[in-house]
């Protein structure tokens, strides 16, 4: 059993299992977050990834094991951290505007206070003057940022990604994940991030967590050794090259593992 350990944690996991009907979703996670880092999850599909992340969300319950968010037994959940599922979401009948305030409004905080923060934050977010346009209007970049900036003015520390640049092309998702770089730079906070990319995992992560085909448990965990501030030419570094190959070899075994089981 792998076990990730930090002082200052953010979010902890402790032997957290979950089944749906007759399928093991997840098994015995040990996982600890520390407050202002970035932990990426990687693993083969099916192995519970966004299930851990809906766990800690307060979107589903454990059927065993601890959850806590900064330390203290994390009951009830919801509304305690920030969810950005892998697709936007936005709502195409409201404007940008409407849409990052979505969070603040179900709330019950003040409607005005919240459209000012999000209008104040738009330039900062790549969205100034477009405040008042409806998600069609907008490339897939701008639809990723303006979910991002709803996420963020939920207004916790704690923030769930979940392979947020998973459905775009492969120049604008490097250009999301340096601007998600320097935006937490700014910003700072905790990321839990869902990725299948090992390349955005070592140039967005403190922390990479490779998990096992399900039921998913966590088999290794890397610290990532690249300095900050990152940029995306590093990961073509040799020391990021050594992690990202023993990244593979961890994921490539339980691909074919799962990939065996499913036959």
């Amino acid at each position: 059993m792998a076990t990730i350990s930090t002082n200052n944690e953010a979010i902890t996991l402790r032997g957290v299992g979950k089944t749906f009907g007759a399928t093991r979703a997840i098994e015995d996670v040990n996982l600890s977050v520390g407050r202002g880092e970035i932990v990426a999850l990687v693993g083969p599909s099916g192995c519970g990834k966004s299930t851990i992340l809906s766990i800690i969300a307060g979107l589903v319950d454990p059927d065993e094991g601890e959850v806590r968010l900064d330390g203290r037994p994390a009951l009830p959940r919801p509304g305690r951290v920030a969810l950005m599922p892998q697709r936007d979401a936005l709502f195409p009948w409201r404007t940008v505007v409407d849409n990052a305030i979505l969070g603040p409004q179900i709330a019950g905080s003040d409607v005005g206070d919240a459209r000012k923060r999000a209008r104040d934050l738009l330039p900062r977010f790549g969205l100034d003057g477009f405040g008042d346009h409806y998600p069609a209007t907008l490339s897939g970049g701008m639809r990723q940022r303006a979910a991002f900036l709803r996420t963020v003015l939920i207004g916790q520390d704690t923030m769930l990604l979940d392979e947020p640049f998973g459905a775009l092309d492969a120049l604008t998702r490097r250009s999301m994940q340096e601007w998600l770089l320097d935006l937490w730079e700014d910003i700072g906070g905790t990321i839990l991030l869902v990725t299948h990319d090992v390349e955005e995992a070592l140039l967005l992560a403190d922390r990479v967590v490779v998990m096992t085909a399900r039921p998913g448990r966590i088999k290794l965990v890397e610290r990532v050794t690249l300095s900050r501030p990152r940029e995306p030419r590093m990961v073509d570094l040799p020391e990021a090259i050594a992690q990202k190959a023993r990244l593979l070899a961890a994921l490539h075994d339980e691909v074919a593992f799962a990939m065996g089981a499913s036959r």
